[in-house]
C-alpha cells in the first residue's frame, strides 16, 4: 500500500469515528508527489454508508440533523402502542423499571389513575408490547443509517402531551437531548420519534433548530420564562434566537430521526385533545467501548 492510500485510508477511518478534530490528527505523506491541499475531509460524518438514504435524504440530515420519514409506522403498530398505554395509565401493567410521570398542572389530591393524568412514560424495555417499536424493520433499518450496526436501544419514551392548563407548563424548552444522556459519541447516536397522530403548531409539535447539531453541548438551566415551568424540563441558556426554526408537521406513523445536539423543543398544547408520540436513543455498540446510564 503506497503513502497516499494509507493516508487516505487513516482519514476515512478517523471520519467514521464522527470525531470534529479528527482532521488535525491526518498524518499527510511527506513526498512531494502528493500535496496536503489535495486532501479533503469526509463528505459524510452524520450518515453511514448504506443503501437505504437517497443522496438527497444523507445531504440533508448532515446539514440539517433531522431527516422526516413520512408514513414509516402502520396504523396498526400505532394503535397496539396506543392501546398498551391506556392499559398502563389504567394501573393494568404495572412494571418495577418503567417511569409513570404525572401530568404536573393537576395536583395529586385529584390524581385519578387514567389517560388524562399520565404525561410521560419512560423506561418500557421491559414492555414487551410498547418494546416492539425499538424492533420495527422499518425503523431499525434508517437507525442504522445512522448509527452503523451493533444498536442498541438506550433510553424509551411514550410522551401523552396533555391539554395546557393555561400555565404554559406542557410547553418544552428549546434543548439538546445530549445535556441528558451520558453516552457517546454524539455521532453514533440518534432519536427516533414517531407521531400516534397528527402533530402541528396547535398541539405542540417539534421545533428544530436546523444545523444546530455541528455545535457543542451548550449549559442547560430552568428556562427565565414568564407563567408556568415545568421543572421536569430544562433548556438552553445561550443560543442565537435569530436562528432559523422549522415545526414539523407530521401525519400518524411519520418518524422524525436526529442527531442529539440538534437544538430542538416543543409548544404548549393549545387544543383538548392528548398529543402522543413514541421516542427511543438508539447508539451503536462499538467492540470494546463502555457505555454508561
Amino acid at each position: 500500500m503506497n503513502q497516499c492510500q494509507a493516508a487516505a485510508r487513516l482519514r476515512v477511518a478517523l471520519g467514521h469515528l464522527g470525531q470534529p478534530s479528527a482532521r488535525a490528527g491526518v498524518a499527510y505523506p511527506t513526498s512531494g508527489a502528493v500535496s496536503p491541499n489535495s486532501f479533503h475531509p469526509p463528505q459524510f460524518q452524520y450518515t453511514r454508508d448504506n443503501d437505504v438514504l437517497s443522496l438527497e435524504q444523507r445531504n440533508f440530515y448532515e446539514e440539517n440533523g433531522f431527516l422526516v420519514i413520512k408514513n414509516l409506522v402502520s396504523d396498526a403498530d400505532i394503535q397496539r402502542f396506543r392501546d398498551q398505554f391506556e392499559r398502563i395509565c389504567r394501573g393494568e401493567v404495572k412494571l418495577e423499571q418503567m417511569m409513570i410521570m404525572r401530568d404536573v398542572s393537576i395536583a395529586k389530591s385529584e390524581y385519578i389513575p387514567s389517560e388524562r393524568m399520565i404525561s410521560k412514560i419512560q423506561y418500557f424495555e421491559d414492555d414487551k408490547e410498547l418494546f416492539r417499536y425499538c424492533t420495527l424493520p422499518e425503523i431499525l433499518k434508517y437507525v442504522e443509517c445512522f448509527t452503523g450496526p451493533n444498536i442498541m436501544a438506550m433510553h424509551t419514551m411514550l410522551i401523552n402531551k396533555p391539554p395546557d392548563s393555561g400555565k404554559k407548563t406542557s410547553r418544552h424548552p428549546l434543548h439538546q437531548d445530549e445535556h441528558y444522556i451520558s453516552f457517546r459519541p454524539s455521532n453514533k447516536i440518534v432519536c427516533a420519534w414517531t407521531a400516534m397522530e397528527h402533530i402541528d403548531r396547535n398541539n405542540g409539535c417539534l421545533c428544530v433548530l436546523p444545523g444546530t447539531h455541528k455545535g457543542s453541548l451548550k449549559p442547560h438551566d430552568y428556562p427565565n420564562w414568564e407563567g408556568g415551568v415545568n421543572l421536569m424540563f430544562y433548556g438552553i441558556q445561550d443560543y442565537d434566537e435569530n436562528s432559523p426554526r422549522v415545526h414539523l408537521v407530521m401525519e400518524k406513523g411519520d418518524t422524525v430521526f436526529f442527531h442529539p445536539l440538534l437544538i430542538h423543543g416543543s409548544g404548549w398544547n393549545k387544543t383538548q385533545g392528548y398529543r402522543k408520540e413514541v421516542s427511543r436513543y438508539r447508539a451503536r455498540l462499538v467492540k470494546g467501548q463502555r457505555i454508561s446510564l
